[in-house]
C-alpha cells in the first residue's frame, strides 16, 4: 500500500515538507488540504480539498498520514487543528535522514525534523513540533507540543519549553531554563535565565517588549 502524506497548508512551509517528504524517501506521494488555494497543483502536489475535506480523504483511503504545514504566525491554528483530528487520522513524525537523533529520544506525532539536526540523548518532543534545519538540542531537553524551532537555534541541557513556543532563527538558550508556554524569542536572542511570562522577547540577553 503507498503511503499517501496528506499536509494541511499549501503555503511556503507546506511546500518544505513536501519537498522533504518526497526527496527523503519517507512518503510516496504528497496531496494538500487548503482553504485558500485556487490552484489544483503546488510544485506538482495536488491540492484535493479543504481542511473539512480531511476526515473523508482518510476514510476514502486518499491519504494514510496527516501533518500540519502552518507555520510560526498561526500557532494556535496549529495546535488547534491538530488537536481536532487526534486519534482520529495517523500523524506523521518524519526525521530527515542527515539529521542525527539519540535512540533515546522520545518523539511524539506530527513530530518534523528538517535537515542537519542534533538532538542528543534523554530528550522529548512532544507532539505537533517542528524542528527546522542545523539546529542542536542537548541532552535531557524537552520541548512541549506545538512549538516552532527556526534555523540553527542552539538549546544547551536540561531546557523546558512550553507549549506554543517559537523559538526564533539563531537563538541560544543555555542550561536548566524554562521558557512559559506561548513565548517568542526572537532571531539571536540570547537566554540566560528562565522566563515565567509570556511574551515577545529579543536581545542579548533577552528582554521582553511585549506581553501575550
Amino acid at each position: 500500500m503507498n503511503k499517501i502524506l496528506g499536509i494541511i497548508g499549501a503555503g511556503h512551509l507546506g511546500q518544505q515538507i513536501a519537498y522533504h517528504a518526497k526527496t527523503d524517501h519517507h512518503f510516496d506521494q504528497v496531496v494538500f488540504f487548503d482553504d485558500f488555494e485556487t490552484k489544483n497543483f503546488v510544485r506538482g502536489h495536488k491540492v484535493i480539498g479543504k481542511v473539512s475535506e480531511v476526515l473523508y480523504s482518510f476514510k476514502n483511503q486518499l491519504i494514510t498520514h496527516l501533518i500540519i504545514g502552518i507555520g510560526y504566525k498561526h500557532m494556535e491554528v496549529r495546535a488547534s487543528l491538530y488537536n481536532s483530528f487526534k486519534n482520529k487520522i495517523p500523524f506523521a513524525s518524519i526525521i530527515h535522514s542527515t539529521s542525527w537523533v539519540d535512540p533515546s529520544v522520545k518523539i511524539g506525532e506530527g513530530v518534523i525534523i528538517y535537515p542537519g539536526t542534533i538532538i542528543d540523548a534523554g530528550c522529548i518532543l512532544n507532539d505537533n513540533i517542528l524542528i527546522n534545519v542545523g539546529c542542536t538540542i542537548a541532552h535531557d531537553t524537552e520541548i512541549s507540543s506545538h512549538c516552532f524551532i527556526s534555523p540553527s537555534v542552539a538549546l544547551a541541557g536540561f531546557i523546558y519549553v512550553g507549549e506554543q513556543s517559537v523559538l526564533g532563527i539563531n537563538c541560544t538558550v543555555i542550561d536548566n531554563i524554562k521558557i512559559v508556554s506561548n513565548t517568542q524569542i526572537g532571531g539571536g536572542g540570547v537566554v540566560i535565565e528562565s522566563i515565567t511570562n509570556s511574551g515577545v522577547y529579543v536581545g542579548n540577553p533577552v528582554r521582553l517588549i511585549r506581553s501575550l
